[in-house]
């Protein structure tokens, strides 16, 4: 596919969800694919994964949707924890759930942590940890003794591009490890060197935490070899009004929408 709309960490929120994917059709992308995070913190899980499960070619899996099949979620604080845990009530099915409540939880289990398309490879959370591991700018910061050994690694692992969210912090990492911010690109967009591996994290739809509100999700265009960054703004105090209506929601979940942290 030509030009693909490439989310994440969608944490269902779905009045961001239905604006990313009302600026996708916009744009006349060719196809969505999600790298993960559907569920967790949001107050709407179900309506997210539905609509993830209609519009997406396909999904992975995220730490947050693996968690729904956890007794006890590794990596949580109580705040994700908690918003994790009201989310299994919704979701998961009892013995007397109709059929689609069945066809939704499976759905969910049955996602994969990683897909390799020919020298791409899309993961939620690093190439090196597809589900756990956090690929943060701090770990390509030259402190005078070289690279790390863990973006060596992580850059090991990449084919030659790699697509992850999971942080919710967008950038493009360089083979020469620098992280390059969206809005530091020209018109937001990034070509792609063909001898060169690419590391992209492209952000997050529902919780940005870049400190900036308006959601985030890139479009790879396959000919071209370019990746733009795509920041639309959205209805916030809709979104939190939703969040606030659940109780169970800590009210971090929601305040934080208003300046992206």
């Amino acid at each position: 596919m030509p030009r693909q709309a490439i989310i994440s960490d969608i944490h269902g929120n779905i009045v961001a969800f239905q604006r990313a994917l009302k600026d996708c059709d916009e744009q006349k992308v060719d196809r969505i694919v999600c790298i993960g995070d559907i569920v967790g913190y949001g107050p709407d899980p179900l309506e997210c994964v539905d609509l993830a499960r209609q519009r997406c070619a396909w999904s992975l899996c995220g730490n947050h949707d693996v968690a729904l099949f956890m007794n006890f979620p590794i990596g949580f604080n109580k705040v994700a924890r908690d918003a994790i845990e009201w989310q299994r009530t919704l979701l998961k099915p009892h013995w007397y759930s109709l059929g689609a409540k069945r066809s939704r939880w499976s759905w969910l289990q049955n996602l994969q942590p990683q897909r390799l398309d020919e020298k791409t490879l899309y993961v939620h959370a690093s190439p090196r940890d597809p589900i756990l591991e956090y690929v943060e700018e701090g770990d390509v910061a030259d402190m005078g003794f070289g690279p790390s050994q863990k973006i060596i690694e992580i850059f090991e692992k990449i084919p030659w591009l790699s697509f992850c969210g999971h942080s919710h912090k967008p950038g493009v990492v360089t083979e020469d490890f620098l992280w390059i911010k969206p809005h530091e690109l020209d018109k937001f967009t990034y070509d792609l060197p063909p001898d060169r591996k690419t590391l992209v994290n492209i952000g997050s739809v529902g919780q940005p935490r870049d400190g900036n509100p308006d959601l985030c999700y890139v479009i790879y265009d396959t000919d071209r070899k370019r990746v733009q960054f795509r920041r639309i703004p959205y209805d916030v105090p809709a979104a939190q009004m939703r969040f606030r209506r659940v109780l169970q929601l800590h009210e971090k979940t929601w305040k934080r929408l208003a300046d992206g942290r």
